[in-house]
C-alpha cells in the first residue's frame, strides 16, 4: 500500500477482553472508525485471517504471558502482508511485545495505558506510555489516536518502562498484597477490616483502597506483572530487603536502632527523594485526605443530572442558592456505565427542611435525580 488510508480499519486482537471492548468503543464511537475483532472467547469474532487480510491497523490487547508468542504468530501467518500496516500492542510488559511486533515488516509501537479501562470515553486524566520502535508513514495517524485518547503521554524505550514498570507497579502492587497478607493473618485479632477502617487514618485508608481495587480486579493482569516483567524480582528483593532491616532495627528497640532508623530510613531517604519531590508528594497526599473527608461526610447528596448539557450544573447550584442551602464541596465520579454523578457536601448549619425543599424541587423539574445512599 501506498501510504496509510485516511480512515483506517482497526483490528484488535484480544476483542472480547475488558480493553479489547473498551477500545473497540472508542475507536468506532469517538473516531468513527470500523473494527474488526477477534478474540477465542468469542465464538462470533473474526477470523484471525480476516484480521491479517483487512486491517490497516492491528492491536494486540491479549494476556501478558501469550503476547510476544501471539505476535510471532501473527507475523509468520502474515508472510509480509503487513508491509506499509501499523502494529501496536497495550501490554504493561513492553521490551518482548515490541521485539516481537519487530519481527514484522510492520511500523511498530507500544502503548501502555497507566490505567485499567476507564469508565470515561477517553483516558483523559491518565498516562499513556509510548514506545515508539519503527514510525515513518503512520505517524502522523499515531499522533492523532494519542490527541483522540486524550492522555498525558510519555516517550520511553521499552527497556526503561520495563525497568519503571518494576517499581511502579511490581513494586507497589506486591506491597498492598503483602499488606492485605498481613491484614488476613491479624486484623480479626482488633475486629477485622471494618473495626480497623472505623479507628482509620487517611493512609490506611488509601493503602486498604489500593488493596480493594488490586484484589476486585482480573487476578491474571497482577500475577503477569509480577512474572511477566524480568526486573520484577530485583525490585522485590530490593523491597523485602527494605523491609527486613527495618524490622531488625525495631526488633532491636535500643538507642542505636532508633538512630540507624532515622539516618537510614527518614534522612537518606527525604534527601534521596528530594525536596521538590517531597513537596508535591505532600500537597498530593493533602488533596486526596481533604477528598476522603469529604466522601465521608453526611451531610451529603448522590446527584445525576439527566440532561448533559452547558449549563446544566449551574441550574442545580441556583436550586440550592434559592433554598439558602451552601454547598461545601463538589465532587463528580462515574458509575460503571459512564454516568456522571455529583457528590454534594453541605455546610454544618443546614437544615433538614432546608435540603428537603431542595431535593423536591430537584425532582418537580427534572433537573436533577437523587441517588441511593
Amino acid at each position: 500500500m501506498s501510504g496509510p488510508p485516511q480512515r483506517p480499519r482497526i483490528g484488535i486482537v484480544g476483542s472480547a477482553g475488558a480493553y479489547g471492548r473498551w477500545l473497540r468503543t472508542f475507536f468506532e464511537s469517538r473516531m468513527g472508525l470500523a473494527v474488526i475483532g477477534h478474540d477465542p472467547a468469542d465464538p462470533a469474532s473474526a477470523s484471525e485471517e480476516a484480521l491479517l487480510e483487512q486491517a490497516d491497523v492491528l492491536l494486540f490487547s491479549a494476556p501478558i504471558r501469550h503476547t510476544p508468542e501471539l505476535i510471532g504468530r501473527y507475523a509468520q501467518r502474515s508472510a509480509g502482508r503487513e508491509a506499509g500496516r501499523l502494529w501496536l500492542d497495550i501490554t504493561s510488559v513492553k521490551a518482548a511485545p515490541v521485539a516481537a511486533m519487530l519481527g514484522s515488516q510492520a511500523e511498530v509501537a507500544g502503548l501502555h495505558p497507566m490505567t485499567a479501562p476507564p469508565k470515561s470515553p477517553t483516558l483523559k486524566g491518565r498516562v499513556l506510555v509510548v514506545c515508539e520502535a519503527r514510525l515513518q508513514a503512520w505517524r502522523p495517524w499515531l499522533e492523532a489516536l494519542l490527541a483522540a485518547l486524550e492522555a498525558e503521554c510519555v516517550r520511553a524505550t521499552p527497556e526503561r518502562h520495563d525497568r519503571a514498570m518494576a517499581l511502579v507497579q511490581a513494586m507497589v502492587h506486591a506491597s498492598h498484597l503483602a499488606q492485605a497478607g498481613v491484614l488476613r493473618e491479624h486484623a480479626g485479632d482488633v475486629g477485622g477490616l471494618a473495626g480497623l477502617l472505623s479507628l482509620r487514618s487517611a493512609s490506611f485508608e488509601m493503602d486498604a483502597a489500593v488493596a480493594a481495587r488490586i484484589l476486585s480486579l482480573n487476578p491474571a493482569i497482577y500475577e503477569d506483572i509480577q512474572f511477566g516483567n524480568p526486573h520484577a524480582p530485583e525490585a522485590l528483593r530490593a523491597l523485602s530487603a527494605q523491609l527486613s532491616r527495618l524490622a531488625t532495627l525495631v526488633g532491636q528497640g535500643d538507642d542505636a536502632a532508633r538512630a540507624g532508623f532515622r539516618t537510614e530510613f527518614l534522612e537518606a531517604n527525604r534527601e534521596g527523594l528530594g525536596q521538590a519531590a517531597l513537596a508535591a508528594g505532600n500537597y498530593t497526599y493533602e488533596r486526596l485526605g481533604y477528598l476522603l473527608a469529604d466522601l465521608s461526610d453526611a451531610r451529603s447528596l448522590g446527584i445525576h443530572l439527566p440532561e448533559d448539557r452547558p449549563g446544566s450544573l449551574r441550574a442545580l447550584l441556583h436550586v440550592f442558592e434559592r433554598h439558602g442551602v451552601n454547598i461545601a464541596s463538589l465532587h463528580s465520579s462515574r458509575t460503571p456505565a459512564g454516568e456522571l454523578h455529583f457528590r454534594l457536601g453541605f455546610s454544618p448549619g443546614t437544615q433538614a427542611g432546608q435540603l428537603e425543599d431542595a431535593v423536591a424541587e430537584l425532582a418537580r423539574t427534572g433537573i436533577g435525580r437523587m441517588l441511593p445512599g
